[in-house]
């Protein structure tokens, strides 16, 4: 692939950009139209360099740092997240062609999206850690604008704390690279590569990386910007920003902790991953359960799929530390998978929550229902990506979900009994977030699609246009395919872990049936997803052909359960609160603090009664707010630094010279 063909597809996103500032409610489809084309034109070249196992390919512009200037570098790694950045690209372009026409101000969204995606590929494509930090910072930026697009009332809240974390994400990358250039100051990754970090040097990078790429990938309790930025921006930026912003921030982890620091890792940097990997999925999914808000329920369902995520990087860690290169190849292709079915399906749900907010107005489950009799289509695919999310054959999410288990059923063989105690413990936990998954999306498409209509926007409620109807079928074919044919996705995948574990998977064509995944050379285990859908279609075929054709015809009735309301009403239906009351209350007071207030009139009081669920992240208790206190505290006592003489100031300058000079000294 010629990095001059990718140079000039990410000239033709800046150069979108630019127009739109100056013609910003003119040709909305066209210009989502070229995004897509461009998007699809980097994709199908992304997809040709790692299927042909072509040659890394390199390319340095003369702008950036002195006698280093900007390089970019096409390998198998940043190839498939080109995939991943690009796909999501046309998709939610290919959304945007109709639903970017209801934009209420196409002007705030136009000229930061197309530069939005490319500054997402050129995180995944830079070479050099002054180009990564800048392309970093742009996608920061772009987003931020994007989110502070909308009008909504939360929005400015959200635009602050994303701006905050965002900024702390860059400054603990900067600390990061600042300690891989070393004292000779070579910041090109190659230079990066062949330095030889001490213990205590790449321990402190393992810790910036999952407070700079960790925080922007939304793990806990980082993760406090997420559920407020993502539904505040227009949805089909929400798809890019949860399917995939989070994915490049993944690509910032392991680029660095896997190619760049690599032969320096350490067994026991796999524990805090893992911990953070099992705790982010069981916290996110609890969260999920507890919303209401349908977007706000996506977002933090995201938090989960990023720590199954880090628990497959965990487990790469700790095999590959230990010389387990198989284990190791394992555990990396499921979280690579996972990343890219996680880009799938999470894009489709967010297009779909896009198209239900645009047909009723509200993201509230509460005023939904009914909507799978007036979006028949839009409900299709909305199903298709809660199954997917929930793990359950024959779609894509069982099996990089199923390769993750693998991994932890071979930890056993691992020397260190802190593993032998601790991967069983996560893989625990991730099984958890895995039921209680299946449980939020049936609440999430139950409320929304089924029963009754609970207010008069959903009774009125249209389907969508064809254009996000294209783009959430193609989203849904692609889960499908994945699904039904693992092995040619893990097959796809293998450059990618081979450059990072130098091993992979055993050849997929020695299952017991063709197309069978097979994680073990043995075959102690196989998946094969065609005979699972074959035997899913035949035996409902068969249970609706017996069901047909052998049971009464005839009518009868009796009385239904009405829920004290005789009468044909929407509010006998479940609510959302409700659906989520038995988990909330086993798990909402000691986690959530949460509080059930019922105000309930006394007889003759005509007024209706009230009840009121309020819940509270806690990592806001227990983590962002003690901070914020504490950073108050600081700066108020640092105030004084303002009215000092010129004489202090000039003190305070050289006392701070000396003390960095000794520092460089003792580094030395």
């Amino acid at each position: 692939m010629s990095m001059l063909f990718v140079m000039g597809a990410l000239l033709v996103f800046w150069a979108q950009a630019i127009l739109a500032l100056f013609h910003t409610s003119h040709f909305i489809r066209l210009r989502y139209g070229v995004t897509m084309l461009t998007c699809g034109a980097i994709l199908l070249a992304s997809l040709g360099f790692l299927l042909g196992n072509a040659p890394v390919e390199q390319v340095v512009l003369p702008l950036g740092l002195p006698d280093i200037g900007m390089r970019m570098r096409i390998d198998a790694l940043s190839a498939f997240f080109l995939i991943v950045v690009n796909l999501g690209g046309v998709t939610s372009s290919l959304f945007g062609m109709g639903y970017g026409l209801h934009e209420k101000r196409q002007g705030r969204v136009m000229p930061f999206y197309p530069a939005f995606i490319a500054a997402m590929n050129m995180v995944v494509l830079a070479d050099d850690a002054f180009t990564f930090l800048v392309s970093w910072e742009l996608m920061s930026l772009t987003s931020w604008a994007l989110v502070m697009s909308n009008e909504e009332k939360e929005t400015r809240r959200a635009g602050l704390v994303y701006f905050i974390m965002a900024s702390f994400s860059a400054i603990m990358l900067v600390f990061a690279f600042g300690l891989l250039a070393g004292t000779n100051g070579s910041y090109g990754f190659d230079e990066i590569r062949q330095s030889q970090p001490t213990v205590i040097s790449a321990t402190i990078v393992l810790v910036l990386v999952l407070l700079g790429p960790g925080s922007k990938a939304g793990i806990f309790p980082l993760h406090v910007w997420l559920p407020l930025a993502h539904p505040a921006a227009p949805s089909h930026v929400s798809a890019l920003m949860s399917g995939v912003m989070t994915k490049v921030a993944i690509y910032g982890a392991i680029r660095i902790l896997f190619d760049l620091v690599g032969p320096s890792m350490l067994w026991w940097w796999s524990v805090p991953v893992l911990i953070i990997g099992g705790i982010t999925a069981l916290m996110g999914i609890l969260y999920a359960l507890m919303q209401k808000d349908l977007k706000r329920l996506l977002a933090y369902s995201t938090v989960e799929n990023v720590g199954i995520v880090f628990i497959g990087l965990g487990l790469a860690l700790a095999f590959q530390a230990n010389d387990m290169n198989t284990a190791a190849a394992l555990a990396m292709s499921a979280a690579l998978l996972h990343v890219f079915n996680h880009s799938l399906f999470k894009s489709m749900l967010f297009l779909g929550a896009g198209a239900v907010l645009h047909a009723t107005g509200t993201r509230d489950l509460d005023q939904l229902g009914g909507l799978i009799h007036k979006m028949r289509f839009t409900a299709v695919f909305f199903l298709v990506g809660a199954v997917a999310i929930s793990a359950l054959p024959p779609l894509n999410g069982f099996v990089s979900e199923w390769l993750t288990f693998q991994s932890v059923l071979a930890s056993p063989d691992l020397p260190q009994a802190s593993l032998k105690f601790l991967i069983p413990v996560v893989g625990v936990m991730l099984a958890l977030a895995a039921a209680l998954a299946g449980a939020a999306f049936v609440k999430a498409f139950g409320i929304s699609f089924l029963g009754r209509p609970r207010s008069d926007a959903a009774a009125a409620a249209q389907e969508t246009d064809r254009f996000s109807l294209a783009a959430m079928a193609l989203l849904a074919g692609l889960c499908l395919a994945v699904g039904v044919l693992p092995s040619l996705a893990v097959d796809t995948l293998r450059p990618v872990v081979d450059m990072l574990t130098a091993s992979g998977l055993p050849p997929q064509d020695i299952g017991p049936a063709p197309l069978s995944l097979v994680p073990f050379a043995d075959g102690r285990s196989s998946y094969n997803g065609l005979i699972i859908m074959a035997f899913l279609l035949i035996s409902g075929g068969v249970t609706a052909w017996f069901i047909h054709h052998f049971t009464s015809d005839k009518i009868t009735y009796g009385d239904a359960w009405d829920c004290g309301t005789p009468e044909d009403s929407p509010l006998a239906q479940y609510t959302a609160e409700s659906f989520s009351q038995p988990i909330r209350r086993v798990f909402g007071t000691p986690v959530f603090r949460a509080r059930e207030v019922v105000d309930m009139p006394p007889p003759g009081e005509l007024r209706p009664a009230q009840y009121n669920v309020d819940s509270e992240d806690p990592a806001w208790r227990f983590v962002m707010n003690p901070l914020s206190r504490l950073l108050w505290q600081v700066t108020r006592r640092a105030d004084i630094l303002q009215r000092l003489t010129i004489r202090k100031y000039l003190a305070i300058v050289f006392a701070w010279l000396v003390l960095l000079l000794v520092a460089v000294t003792i580094w030395h």
